[in-house]
């Protein structure tokens, strides 16, 4: 794992007798970087150390005693060196950097101590290599993985960390820095996506050295409230929720937590308050912060920490669930955004038998993104699927949509281990992590084709199989049982858009015809 003229990561034992003189040691770090002595960058390397040995004497600093602090203090120094001429910013910038080559080239040769807690960092990186290879990642982050784990490296040394000291406030720190370090890189300003690869690369090697066990895993912070660990182990005991739903009805409950104190020191009004601010907030899931606060409110009530009166003091949010019609396409325009499907790379061909099954089935995005290979039964041509509920529910396969994923399947999947249906077409080939990659392959799809004005997401297809099936003459239903509906309610919104039927059952206008 080394990059262009890396030095190594390997400290040396501290050496007992002096360092040699400044002559022996500029030219050994020379040799060690492997360059003519007679180019270019041999003169700007030597011209640097040259420099900032001088500087040393000046201020009566031993080589010993080196740290990046002292580099700094050389950097920002006003300099009135003797046969050194005062340098540009930016060219101070780039000598301190030769600098710091230097200094961790004291560090490996044992001239500098350095301690940072862990032993044998070499066979660690090249472990680190290994185990990126077997992630099949593209040239690319490969690549940015390895570096910007070098560059961690480099970085804890120089700033005179400790690993057993690494914890998020550290790899912001190391995400956010302005770059001197000791490695082969391009520095300038800094642009947002840098920031974000630094910190998840580093995020990445640190918790590969934790799961060897070479520093200490940080202890997960649990819910000190023992109300909120009970109500979260019935949720998870008794009514079955999953771990997202957890998640969140945890998130918007610690919320409020801080506003209310204690469940025995409730009242109306401090429940209403708090309601109102964090409605305010996020008035967009007001409705889920009434069901995730009564949800709460019960549980207590039946655990006998809070008054049952309580629960009638959260206000109810109107919803008007009917007051709209649907959105829906056409079969017209289904069809041509199927047609708008090439299946001449192998992402096209996932892409196809994808919009296909949200075309023909209704599936929601979720129940594609979970579909593993073993949910299809190829000799009686259904497909398990499991939904909302976790329920499975078996559903006629279609022969376009049968034979659009077998041709992803032979063709065009990657060879993993992963067993979901569909994955990613870009190393590492994982499954999707959320819906909402399912979007993006119907936008690009709409966008390929040139559909325009039509709306967005990938739930507009099973409102437009169900609009279209009740157009046709289905009843509603045949059109649950196709959507897997759990509630007739659920189907009977879509009641509105069967205008035949309400045209048969709608009454006169009373009085006279208006003008």
């Amino acid at each position: 794992m080394r990059t262009r003229s890396s030095l190594p990561f390997r400290a040396a034992p501290l050496r007992v007798e002096d360092p040699p003189s400044h002559g022996t040691l500029l030219t050994a770090f020379l040799s060690s970087l492997s360059i003519d002595e007679t180019s270019g960058c041999a003169v700007l390397f030597g011209a640097a150390v040259r420099h900032f040995l001088h500087w040393l004497d000046l201020r009566r600093i031993a080589i010993r005693t080196i740290d990046d602090r002292a580099v700094r203090r050389f950097e920002k120094h006003r300099c009135r060196c003797h046969r050194y001429s005062a340098q540009q910013a930016h060219y101070k910038a780039d000598q301190a950097a030769r600098v710091r080559r230097f200094v961790r080239f004291l560090e490996d040769q044992g001239y500098v101590e350095v301690d940072d807690g862990i032993d044998d960092l070499p066979r660690h990186l090249a472990d680190y290599s290994v185990a990126i290879d077997r992630l099949q990642l593209s040239e690319g982050p490969a690549q940015a993985y390895r570096s910007e784990a070098e560059h961690f490296v480099a970085w804890l040394r120089m700033a005179r960390r400790q690993w057993i000291d690494v914890e998020d406030t550290i790899i912001d720190q190391y995400a956010a820095h302005d770059c001197r370090c000791p490695v082969w890189r391009k520095r300038g300003k800094l642009v947002a996506t840098g920031t974000k690869r630094r910190r998840r690369c580093a995020r990445h090697f640190v918790e590969f050295l934790r799961g060897r066990g070479v520093i200490r895993s940080l202890e997960p912070v649990a819910d000190d409230d023992p109300h909120m660990l009970a109500y979260l182990a019935w949720l998870k005991q008794h009514r079955g929720a999953t771990d997202e739903t957890i998640r969140r009805y945890r998130t918007d409950i610690r919320r409020l937590m801080p506003m209310l104190g204690e469940p025995s020191q409730w009242d109306a009004a401090a429940l209403r308050s708090a309601f109102q601010r964090r409605s305010k907030e996020t008035p967009g899931s007001a409705s889920l912060l009434v069901t995730i606060m009564k949800s709460y409110i019960r549980f207590l009530v039946v655990q006998g920490e809070c008054r049952p009166a309580l629960l009638h003091a959260i206000p109810s949010v109107q919803r008007y669930r009917l007051s709209t019609l649907p959105r829906y396409v056409d079969p017209a325009t289904i069809e041509e955004i199927i047609a708008a499907c090439p299946t001449d790379r192998p992402v096209e061909v996932r892409d196809k038998a994808i919009i296909l099954l949200l075309a023909r089935l209704g599936l929601r995005a979720g129940d594609i993104r979970d579909l593993l290979l073993d949910d299809i039964d190829w000799r009686s041509g259904h497909l398990k699927v499991k939904g909302k509920t976790r329920r499975p529910d078996r559903l006629p396969l279609p022969q376009d949509v049968g034979d659009a994923i077998l041709a992803y399947i032979i063709t065009a999947r990657p060879k993993a281990v992963d067993q979901h249906i569909f994955l990613r077409s870009q190393a590492p080939f994982r499954s999707f992590r959320s819906s909402a990659e399912i979007a993006g392959i119907v936008a690009r799809t709409r966008e390929r084709g040139g559909i325009e004005g039509l709306p967005t997401g990938s739930h507009i297809f099973r409102h437009s199989l169900a609009t279209n099936m009740l157009r046709a003459g289905a009843g509603l239903e045949s059109v649950g049982t196709v959507l897997r509906h759990s509630s007739p309610e659920s189907t009977a919104i879509y009641a509105k858009v069967d205008l035949p039927m309400l045209t048969k059952i709608a009454q006169p206008w009373p009085g006279d015809l208006p003008c």
